[in-house]
């Protein structure tokens, strides 16, 4: 073991946009060819000076939280996991290597990407082969480090452990496992925690959390042998491994009996790791971080179910801290910036700085410091009771599974097939188009009384009119309005619905530079009023051709938004599938015949422990059902998934019952397909146009994907679309983008 001092209460990370999204708009600007390499490292700079200010109460202070556009992407260039096809660029300038293998470069598809476990964060997926050649390539952590000594801060760097990194990895030829190079990577990571230590750092944190999901014992003998031979090591910082997201179970034995000097355990989503812990004599000599204050809800602390919880370890552990339960990158900066919401609900919230300052108080009250008064305020806010809608309720209490049933998939097909009569290869787009600054002044003014109703309906439609046309001149089958009135799939919907509330400020990182406000639902979920079917309807007159109308699900709605803590979620997403059963209901009433309802997030609350799977899949399909079973056999129904792992859940996306699913598809070049296409039995549309980066793909590409989709579905089943939603994209792009989907459509039809 290594002679260390106590850690002390701390966090295992922060946010990192910025609090006005400052790191947003800086690469954005860099991108854009709008400012300097110089300019945006000097942006990022005082944002990581100002997060070591606002932490500077902590015991220990977390560094190496930062990151351009990606965590692991920064760990995967750290070690030189740095694919061929980006050669060219390993000479130039860091930043533009890192945003080629983020975004793509001409001709150099990007890496790709998918959700961080069950959060809506994105990650880049590292690409490691038998050859790559693993190396210290990149010091970010130490220069990280360095900066915050000469600020006066011994920060504690955090890296994304070894055996998380290859088990999040892709092999780069059939058959192989990234965790195979275990053994090669390890030299590197003793090499940077010696360079650490030898600049000053005294801990160092490294994630694990890969084993908050069902491991083998071949994957747990690799974390044993990590450690063993990490925490062999003489020159280097005391080493903190943290587990979050879950109970890591079985790991917790196998880091017990490590050679390192802490462990981080989420007691929140983890807390079965209580009882596994009191039996366990390896952590006598050891550090515990008591993850009780939750890093991924908004919700105030509650005190002595916290402080009962970190007590449980104080038998087990040689030292126990208090600390976040994972990363606080998951959550907005500042709830008393809110000043627009109720104060008995602003009361109730704890952002990113109210969690470390209740991470602060409980370590006082562990350590036992007089805080009676502080914990009795805090106490007192977290008992407060939310509200109920008793019609909602009602409802849902008489309703049985026949509510959620339609008839037979080919059934529906024939039906839909006469009323729609679409071609083979239909082209349709995912729903949103680009949010232009017009459009985005245009919501702005609006809100702020400077323009009033009618106008903006006004702007709105002459959008939509424009969209409308400009899909009818490119030949899309089946056209949707463009969603200009729409800020944001989740939030535009938790403005129109009680029992939700939304922020001004609230901004979370979900991957590079797109950020999202989750709303807050902290209420009974009900629908005053139809939401869609004014502008949908509206658009539909505009045209003779099919047009799609666009809903979010009820589970991305819970995924993507703070949900409340006092019933089971499934409950909750029963309340949001009664509002949107009946906003499909009116959509259909309107003359609506294709309705999306989106569900991108259905593999994201994916349990990560087996066990737990089936209930939240249970729910989750019967949610969805029970929003889309009303509509007649002729009403097609789509849905819409990108970014996760769907083999893991493609009997679930079959169970949704969709006429038509589409699908992320075109960054892994249809191999998603290997097991939706034989798992989902009604139509598919795998995306051929990677949306998230700027490149055109030329008609041939487009062609290429289709084929090949073609040969695992077949031509009647299939639909040709892009990965995901157009709205990030430039006008431009997404026009050329469209003119090739169109051909490449029509080159396949012919064939």
């Amino acid at each position: 073991m290594i002679e260390h001092p106590p850690l002390g209460s701390t966090v295992l990370g922060y946010p990192r946009i910025g609090p006005d999204r400052e790191l947003k708009r800086a690469v954005e600007r860099y991108w854009a060819g709008e400012s300097s390499a110089a300019t945006l490292r000097s942006t990022a700079a005082d944002l990581r000076r100002a997060t070591r200010a606002e932490l500077s109460g902590l015991g220990s202070v977390p560094g190496n939280t930062f990151s351009y556009y990606d965590q692991v992407l920064d760990a995967a260039l750290a070690v030189g996991a740095v694919p061929p096809r980006f050669a060219s660029l390993a000479d130039g300038d860091p930043l533009d290597l890192l945003f080629a293998m983020a975004r793509g470069a001409e001709g150099v598809p990007a890496l790709e990407m998918t959700k961080w476990f069950d959060t809506n964060y994105h990650f880049l997926v590292p690409e490691i082969g038998p050859d790559t050649e693993f190396s210290l390539r990149q010091r970010t952590a130490v220069e990280d480090f360095t900066e915050g000594l000469a600020d006066g801060v011994v920060t504690r760097p955090v890296l994304v452990g070894p055996v998380t990194l290859l088990l999040l990895s892709k092999g780069t030829v059939p058959d192989f496992r990234p965790l195979d190079r275990l053994a090669d990577l390890l030299p590197v990571y003793a090499q940077l925690l010696a360079e650490l230590k030898a600049a000053g750092a005294v801990w160092v944190q490294l994630d694990e959390p890969a084993f908050a999901a069902d491991r083998t014992s071949e994957e747990l003998d690799a974390l044993s042998r990590a450690y063993a031979e990490l925490g062999g090591l003489t020159d280097r910082p005391a080493l903190l491994v943290a587990g979050y997201f879950g109970p890591v179970g079985p790991a917790l034995p196998v880091l017990a009996e490590a050679p390192i000097e802490g462990i981080a355990l989420d007691l929140v989503a983890g807390a079965a790791d209580l009882d596994t812990a009191a039996t366990l004599a390896g952590l006598r000599d050891k550090t515990v971080v008591a993850g009780v204050v939750e890093g991924r809800n908004v919700w105030r602390v509650a005190p002595d179910r916290a402080l009962a919880a970190a007590a449980t370890l104080l038998g087990a552990a040689g030292r126990v801290e208090i600390g976040s339960s994972c990363s606080l990158l998951h959550v907005p900066y500042d709830a008393a910036r809110e000043t627009a919401l109720p104060a008995a609900l602003r009361d109730r919230l704890a952002f990113a700085r109210e969690k470390v300052a209740e991470v602060v108080l409980l370590g006082r009250a562990l350590a036992g410091e007089q805080v009676d008064d502080e914990l009795a305020a805090a106490r007192a806010v977290a008992d407060r009771s939310v509200e109920r809608h008793e019609e909602v309720r009602e409802r849902l209490a008489v309703l049985g599974t026949e509510f959620y049933g339609r008839p037979d998939g080919p059934v529906r097909a024939r039906a839909q097939a006469d009323e729609l009569r679409l071609p083979s290869v239909p082209t349709t787009t995912i729903g949103s188009f680009p949010q232009t600054g017009p459009i985005r002044r245009d919501r702005a003014a609006y809100r702020a009384g400077r323009i009033d109703a009618a106008e903006y309906q006004q702007r709105m439609r002459a959008e939509i009119e424009r969209v409308v046309r400009l899909q009818e001149d490119l030949g899309l089958d089946v056209l949707v309005h463009g969603e200009p009135e729409r800020n944001d799939m989740v939030q535009y919907f938790a403005e129109h619905l009680d029992g939700f509330a939304t922020t001004e400020h609230g901004w979370v990182q979900s991957y590079g530079s797109r950020c999202v406000r989750p709303p807050i639902l902290y209420g009974d979920v009900a629908r005053p009023e139809p939401i869609t079917v004014g502008w949908s309807t509206y658009a539909k007159s505009l045209t003779d051709r099919p047009m799609k109308a666009m809903l979010t699900g009820p589970v991305t709605i819970l995924a993507w938004s703070f949900v409340r803590a006092d019933q089971p979620l499934g409950d909750t997403a029963f309340q949001v599938a009664l509002a949107l059963r009946d906003e499909v209901t009116d959509l259909e009433t309107a003359g609506l015949r294709i309705i999306q309802v989106d569900e991108p997030a259905l593999r994201e609350l994916l349990p990560l422990r087996a066990a737990d799977q089936p209930a939240y899949l249970d729910w989750a399909v019967n949610s969805f059902k029970m929003a889309t079973g009303a509509v007649a056999d002729t009403t097609q129904i789509h849905t819409h998934l990108c970014y996760s792992e769907f083999g893991e859940v493609v009997g679930a996306i079959d169970g949704l019952d969709a006429d038509v699913t589409t699908v992320e598809a075109a960054r892994s070049k249809m191999e998603v397909l290997d097991e939706l296409g034989p798992g989902v039995t009604r139509a598919l549309g795998p995306g051929i146009y990677d949306v998230h980066s700027p490149e055109v793909p030329d008609v041939a590409t487009m062609v290429e994907l289709l084929r090949a989709a073609r040969s695992v579905i077949g031509p009647e089943r299939l639909w040709a679309n892009p990965d995901c939603g157009l709205k990030t994209r430039g006008d431009a792009e997404t026009t050329a983008a469209l003119r090739n989907l169109v051909a490449a459509a029509a080159a396949v039809r012919a064939d």
